[in-house]
């Protein structure tokens, strides 16, 4: 009898095993066709279609649909097997985990690619733009992260609520301890959005400190100086400053002034002829708008002139002035026109006695 009864557990021991084999099989199989059906499916709406944002979300959905499948396949497929309730719950939960990184991976290849394509089409005054999309980016990554957290810990029977709770003193704890980091993230996250200026524009800062931007982080800006000195400055010190941006504007042109007196008594006309003569030939001066001159003002010393022309670019704007003030030189003792330095007549009305005497 006992004989048999051993026969017996055998025989449902490889049932079982069979009947688990079988079921698995059949997932696999399933998974198989699930993603063949959805995808092409998918493919078919998406042919009629204009963009290509579509096709590249079908191939991101292709492995996930069949891993999906198949992880639920595996997990029903343990139900025939005699095992414990701690072993089995343990391999749901390791499944559960496993379909939850898949696709908290497919989220991150999913937002980004919408991402780029809205900002690719986006207009100047939206919201979503090349510039804003790594902000963009990172919120949804760190949404998805958390709903992934947070879906393992379900899969695992974890109380969530401790830990949310623990998260928040921790975080509490945190922000009083890096005010200044969060200040320069902040304040990155806000110039991200606003866009005072961008990647290769020219800046003045406070203290007279210019040069070109060269990269716009979250925590802090790096401004390449003309002596190739590479600054670093904290988002939240350029958030609180007034910011010249040179290369702002409809264009990337810059208007830059000479000015030089002339003194009393000269030619008016001739002064502005021998001020336009100065920016013939001169290599990085616009064309359009002309190079014109004003008449600014009548000085204690002369009168007050201003040579203006429009640069290409900002960035040779000293080497263009360091050109026009040296020819402006030349050209006004050529035409012998006088630059006048200030002059200071002092009169004595009276002196006192010994200062009399010394002086007879």
């Amino acid at each position: 009898m006992q004989e048999l009864l051993n026969r017996a557990e055998i025989l449902l021991d490889e049932y079982s095993l069979l009947r688990s084999g079988t079921i698995a099989l059949g997932a696999l199989l399933a998974s198989w066709i699930a993603e063949v059906v959805i995808c092409r499916s998918l493919a078919a709406a998406a042919s009629k279609t204009r963009t290509d944002l579509d096709d590249k979300l079908i191939a991101t959905l292709r492995r996930p649909i069949f891993l999906s499948v198949l992880f639920y396949g595996l997990s029903w497929a343990l139900e025939p097997l005699e095992l414990s309730s701690r072993a089995i719950s343990a391999i749901h939960s390791s499944l559960m985990t496993g379909a939850v990184l898949i696709w908290a991976g497919v989220s991150f290849r999913i937002s980004a690619l919408v991402l780029e394509a809205l900002s690719s089409k986006a207009g100047s005054h939206s919201i979503l733009q090349q510039r804003t999309v790594p902000l963009f980016s990172m919120f949804l990554k760190g949404l998805s992260f958390g709903l992934a957290v947070y879906f393992i810990f379900l899969a695992w029977d974890i109380d969530v609520t401790a830990w949310l709770a623990s998260a928040g003193i921790i975080g509490l704890a945190v922000g009083f301890a890096a005010q200044d980091t969060l200040a320069n993230l902040f304040a990155g996250i806000f110039i991200i959005a606003d866009a005072p200026y961008k990647i290769d524009d020219f800046i003045v800062l406070d203290d007279g400190t210019r040069g070109r931007v060269t990269r716009i982080g979250i925590r802090s800006t790096r401004v390449l100086t003309l002596d190739d000195v590479e600054i670093t400055i904290p988002n939240s010190v350029i958030g609180g400053s007034m910011i010249i941006n040179e290369a702002g504007g409809p264009s990337l042109k810059q208007r830059v002034a000479v000015a030089v007196d002339a003194a009393y008594g000269a030619d008016v006309d001739l002064v502005r002829s021998v001020l336009l003569s100065c920016t013939t030939n001169v290599v990085g001066i616009c064309n359009k708008p002309e190079p014109t001159t004003r008449f600014r003002a009548f000085g204690a010393s002369g009168l007050a002139f201003e040579l203006l022309v429009y640069v290409e670019d900002p960035s040779d704007r000293d080497k263009i002035l360091d050109v026009l003030h040296e020819r402006v030189y030349k050209a006004f003792n050529k035409a012998n026109l006088e630059i006048p330095f200030s002059k200071h007549d002092l009169y004595l009305k009276e002196t006192p006695n010994s200062a009399s005497q010394s002086v007879e």
